[in-house]
């Protein structure tokens, strides 16, 4: 059982979700760490320096959740595949 949920991390640290506001995106990967954060020049020009945090929560919000879908997916997948292996599905 520990190789197949090293297995599933494993296989998390490649998938890439993200997470956008107003041009604002955050990347994060299945296992729910953020690997990239980009803000383009035009959104720095046109937001207030102010509001500049509250769309990286917002876009990391999206993001994380984004991650969390992927992950709750595997891992029923991964649960499913050990129950028919045990013949209970």
């Amino acid at each position: 059982m520990k190789q197949q949920m090293d297995a599933a991390k494993e296989r998390l640290n490649h998938v890439s979700v993200k997470g956008e506001c107003q041009g604002v995106t955050v990347i994060a990967n299945g296992n729910k760490k953020i690997t990239d954060i980009i803000i383009p020049d035009s959104v720095l020009s046109r937001t207030d320096k102010s509001e500049l945090p509250k769309l990286l929560i917002i876009a990391t919000n999206n993001a994380i959740q984004q991650a969390e879908n992927v992950f709750e997916s595997e891992m029923r997948s991964m649960a499913g595949g050990m129950m028919s292996g045990l013949g209970l599905s």
